[in-house]
């Protein structure tokens, strides 16, 4: 546990570009705190130490704003930048090194029994707001842009956007962590060629017009 706690706080102050210190991410930090809140619970539960795993969880949420249950599966270097307003389920799976921000929800999609959330792979990025909801896996190095609500698998190496999410490959070039803004917008794309069709239909209709007063 400790081992992944230092993991932890490496993950911090490699991603993060505002921290200033290891020291400042260990006592200030709300994102670490809640990690760590996490990887207690976690030990507890694997112990089966059921009420005081949940008890630690629930002081968690209400300290940090981020809720994790105890059950999850969380590898080394989670990052979780500012934090505040993200659950993560109970049947969740994260990888290594993945980065969450916040407002992220990683849950499931009803009452059904099993694996019912998702499962990230290794150096996931999710953005701000991104919900992520059912069983299914995001594959390594993939990106979740903000807001996104991603229902389906997401293959390595892909960036996904939009409500409901639509994949958008990124040619199996890994993107950079930080830049949530330079992604391209599917709905945006399509209303511009929807444009473009409706331009050249017109065009057509007043030729065709002009024909036939000629």
């Amino acid at each position: 546990m400790f081992k992944k706690v230092r993991e932890d706080l490496n993950a911090f102050m490699e991603r993060d570009p505002a921290a200033r210190s290891k020291a400042e991410i260990f006592f200030l930090y709300n994102g670490f705190h809640a990690v760590m809140f996490y990887r207690l619970s976690h030990w507890l539960y694997r112990h089966r130490c059921f009420f005081f795993a949940r008890w630690v969880s629930q002081y968690a949420k209400f300290r940090t704003g981020v809720e994790i249950h105890p059950a999850a599966q969380i590898g080394k270097g989670l990052c979780i930048d500012h934090g505040t307003g993200i659950v993560i389920g109970e049947t969740c799976v994260i990888g290594d090194y993945c980065l969450l921000y916040q407002g992220v929800t990683l849950g499931g999609t009803g009452k059904d029994t099993g694996k019912r959330h998702p499962t990230l792979g290794n150096h996931v990025m999710v953005g701000s707001g991104a919900k992520v909801l059912g069983p299914f896996t995001i594959g390594d190095y993939s990106k979740i842009a903000a807001n996104a609500v991603v229902l389906e698998e997401i293959p390595p190496h892909s960036t996904a956007v939009g409500v409901p999410a639509k994949i958008i490959r990124q040619n199996g070039q890994r993107v950079e962590d930080l830049d949530q803004v330079h992604i391209p917008d599917p709905i945006a794309q399509e209303f511009c060629r929807l444009k473009i069709r409706i331009a050249e239909l017109e065009k057509k209709l007043e030729e065709k017009e002009k024909n036939e007063t000629v």
